[in-house]
């Protein structure tokens, strides 16, 4: 169950909908998950009343294009199952949104199965959840 949090510049809602599609697919793609888990939160900054801030780092030359995508999900998956994902939101970010790759920012966050409160204030993935 991920959550998902992309954060872009002067972004119309139509290439909202495209990276989020982007990262839901590769999601789907390299780790299995049902195409109906899908919790996205998908924000677009007019440099006004909300900016992104990059740089350079690591010879990677970043430009206005670029997007910002957290992914918070269960602990769990190997290394080549990670960079897979990484490669294929490139891609499909590319494809559907017209991104170029070197703008698309991808972090990972881990966590346990009581960090989930899917609805009703319950843990839902707790004791007879499928963790």
């Amino acid at each position: 169950m991920p959550f998902v949090r992309i954060d872009a510049h002067d972004t119309h809602a139509g290439r909202l909908d495209a990276l989020g599609r982007a990262v839901h697919d590769a999601l789907v793609e390299t780790l299995g998950i049902p195409h109906d888990d899908r919790f996205q939160v998908l924000t677009a900054h007019d440099r006004t009343r909300g900016t992104l801030r990059y740089d350079d780092y690591l010879g990677v030359h970043r430009d206005e294009g670029v997007v910002f995508v957290s992914i918070t999900l269960r602990a769990g998956r190997a290394t080549g199952r990670k960079q897979a994902l990484y490669r294929r939101i490139a891609e499909l970010a590319e494809a559907y949104a017209g991104t170029e790759p070197r703008n698309v920012f991808v972090t990972l966050t881990e966590n346990s199965c009581a960090d989930w409160s899917l609805g009703h204030g319950l843990a839902q993935y707790v004791g007879s959840g499928p963790c």
